[in-house]
């Protein structure tokens, strides 16, 4: 069961432009693309009861037990997508999403544990947060609602919502994440260290450091 495990700096960002989805299916690589995601089907309910003891016994130190994380560098998990979280799980042990701690969490995971930890995070309810300065009117927010023209940075909004709740089986829910682990999720896509989203790294490739931690701080804030 101690091998069966939690998500530690785990599962966040992912796809963002504003372009239609066709345009999105044709950017991304075949083993990548999200039409594949389309027809992974995880319940949302019931959760099986091994998934929540898993959950309080391991992945509650890192993500909380209702999958809200204290420590802001880990993800927070309640109210994600499943197919997103399951996602994630599957590329943590393929190694296409590279982390030491989560690759060992997860290799001997079955398909349906994987399922189950999905949807045990997905039913939980996510705990709302403030941005810091990023408000209406703020850097963050143009970013987030208009991109950059400069750089040719589209909107997140365009694949995330205008109140960040993602799109079920796309893209993941944004709204009320840590600003510090949004940030560093930005980094890595940037210097490619995280590669399981090549649309997500081509943009953050156009992001000044100033310009990620407007939009970190805007989406904590988001609701």
């Amino acid at each position: 069961m101690r091998l069966v495990s939690a998500f530690i700096l785990a599962l966040s960002l992912v796809e963002t432009p504003t372009f239609s989805a066709e345009k999105i299916a044709k950017l991304l690589p075949a083993e990548t693309n999200v039409e594949k995601n389309k027809n992974v089907k995880v319940a949302v309910t019931p959760v099986a009861i091994g998934a929540e003891a898993t959950v309080k016994a391991v992945c509650s130190a890192c993500h909380g037990a209702d999958g809200n994380s204290i420590i802001t560098l880990n993800p927070k998990l309640a109210g994600q997508h499943p197919e997103y979280l399951l996602k994630q799980l599957t590329n943590f042990k393929a190694g296409t999403r590279a982390n030491a701690v989560m690759a060992g969490m997860v290799a001997n995971l079955s398909p349906q544990e994987m399922q189950d930890l999905a949807a045990y995070f997905a039913n939980q309810k996510p705990a709302l947060a403030k941005a810091k300065s990023n408000g209406v009117g703020s850097l963050g927010e143009k970013i987030y609602r208009g991109g950059i023209a400069a750089t040719g940075v589209p909107a997140c909004a365009g694949c995330h919502g205008a109140n960040g709740a993602g799109i079920p089986k796309q893209f993941p829910r944004m709204s009320a994440q840590h600003a510090d682990y949004t940030l560093a999720q930005l980094r890595t896509f940037r210097t490619g260290e995280r590669a399981n989203a090549p649309m997500m790294m081509a943009i953050a490739a156009k992001m000044t450091d100033a310009e990620m931690q407007a939009v970190a701080d805007y989406l904590q804030g988001l609701r």
